[in-house]
């Protein structure tokens, strides 16, 4: 399905029209919504063959539709197109006569004094509303901004264009106030929010500012926008909160010939929306405690287990207290990350860096140094499979080190006796692979220019290569040895993580 981005190119618009009808499309719903019509919006095109490309169409929320399939990319055929080089020539709006029921409405998109466009509402009288006070009152607010879309007035620079999180819309309700800020009219939406502000009077007549000003709660802190917002004498939106109701207002001021003589407010109750997003802060705030706690505690056991290790005379014992310390050291890391994000995914490069620099500093002796390296991305990687995947990592790059290089060897100057180098690569799952399986395969390598195996060397005997194959094998994957040449070794696995949509 084509797009405005896709088709936009194919107009002869220069780049500040372009962006002019981005706007316009970025705020017509509204317009649709209160013309209960389909909106279509037509360019001349660039190299003159088809005459006109249809760009960019709306459909009402408040009523049925007028297309039912999408007709974005579509050329104007010969009757239309009269209609429509007209409109742009003479920058003068057309109703053509009706035809079979059918009623179109050609407007032209103005920026600085030049049609760029032509706005076309398009209504099927047959299923036309039934008009009553409401349906007449949003059809004199559509027709007044379709006006204003021919005088180059709408959309506004200054107001800011799409749906938002908590932006109102038409259907949330509707206010008009005269030039004075007075309530012309109110939709029966908006009428219910203004009784849930607390003011239970008659609505028309009266002055939009003194009834919400009127129920602020003392020592309230007030948007410098608002009152601008309240009055309709700027394109912009504000929130109220009382201790009875969250408001959302947009003011769309009328202008006339450049005059203001009115303005069209917006109205939503987003109580229920802000209860839940202060929930989910408390949650994201109570899961990142819990990380930090975590981490604080595997800490602990971490340093426990090297204190016990230091009184050991027993080498075996030892060594194993410090590599379970080690391990639980790098399940503390991944706690560490996710106790500063606010979900529970992790970029995992960051991770992988630490493990590799932490892991090289603990497995090198003496005065030999391994120089550890990253290339690739990780990506971003659900908590479940962070963990393994950091276990993993250390495991590798630990026996890298700890076997692979002669660690005893003094260097040189300083310069590091080998080096070790993970590489990751991110992909989806294609093809068979993808027949069973709806997680990212990841592909991690981990090479050293070390010695490289031994030719009676069986890999995978040692309880860290154990542990290895079986946190790649709950992962779903596999891996592999190999000589790198001239000399070291390769260590491939491949493994399928959870896709982030996946639930925890």
């Amino acid at each position: 399905m084509p797009t405005l981005r896709d088709v936009i190119g194919r107009a002869s618009l220069s780049r500040a029209d372009a962006d002019w009808l981005r706007r316009l499309v970025g705020d017509w719903q509204m317009v649709a919504d209160l013309s209960f019509s389909d909106l279509t919006l037509w360019v001349p095109t660039a190299d003159g063959e088809d005459g006109w490309v249809l760009v960019a169409h709306a459909r009402p929320t408040t009523g049925p539709n007028f297309y039912n399939d999408d007709v974005v990319g579509l050329t104007a055929e010969t009757e239309r197109r009269e209609v429509l080089e007209h409109v742009l020539r003479t920058i003068r709006s057309v109703d053509p006569p009706e035809m079979e029921s059918i009623r179109e409405q050609y407007v032209p998109v103005v920026r600085a004094r030049r049609a760029v466009g032509v706005l076309v509402r398009h209504t099927d009288l047959h299923s036309m509303r039934q008009q009553g006070g409401l349906e007449v009152n949003y059809l004199q607010l559509a027709q007044a901004l379709l006006r204003m879309v021919g005088q180059g007035s709408f959309p506004s620079e200054l107001a800011p264009t799409g749906i938002g999180r908590g932006t109102p819309r038409v259907g949330d309700g509707v206010l008009r106030l005269d030039g004075e800020g007075h309530i012309d009219y109110a939709s029966p939406n908006a009428i219910s929010a203004l009784r849930r502000l607390g003011y239970t009077d008659q609505v028309t007549g009266t002055d939009l500012s003194e009834i919400v000003t009127s129920r602020l709660p003392t020592g309230a802190t007030l948007d410098e926008t608002m009152p601008l917002v309240l009055t309709g004498r700027a394109p912009w939106g504000t929130e109220i909160e009382t201790t009875r109701i969250n408001l959302t207002m947009r003011a769309v001021p009328l202008l006339d010939g450049g005059t203001r003589y009115g303005a069209m407010l917006l109205v939503r109750d987003v109580s229920e929306l802000r209860r839940r997003e202060r929930e989910l802060l408390t949650k994201d705030a109570t899961i990142r405690e819990i990380h930090h706690r975590v981490k604080n505690n595997l800490q602990t056991v971490s340093a426990l287990l090297r204190l016990q290790s230091r009184r050991l005379d027993d080498p075996g014992a030892k060594q194993a207290l410090q590599e379970a310390g080690r391990r639980v050291s790098t399940v503390a890391l991944v706690h560490d990350t996710l106790s500063h994000g606010f979900d529970e995914t992790v970029l995992f490069d960051e991770i992988a860096v630490r493990i590799a620099r932490a892991t090289v500093e603990v497995a090198s002796q003496g005065s030999a140094r391994v120089s550890a390296g990253h290339r690739g991305s990780f990506g971003r990687v659900r908590a479940e499979d962070a963990t393994p995947l950091a276990m993993i990592l250390a495991e590798l790059v630990h026996n890298a080190v700890e076997h692979a290089f002669d660690t005893s060897r003094p260097t040189v100057d300083g310069e590091p006796v080998g080096s070790v180098v993970i590489e990751a690569q991110r992909g989806s799952a294609t093809g068979a692979e993808a027949d069973d399986d709806t997680g990212d395969l990841l592909t991690v390598t981990v090479t050293d220019d070390g010695s490289g195996l031994p030719e009676d060397h069986q890999p995978g005997t040692g309880l860290g290569m154990q542990i290895v194959q079986a946190l790649i094998s709950d992962l779903r994957g596999e891996i592999t040895w190999e000589t790198r040449e001239p000399h070291g070794t390769v260590v491939r696995f491949v493994v399928r993580l959870r896709g982030l949509s996946a639930e925890a």
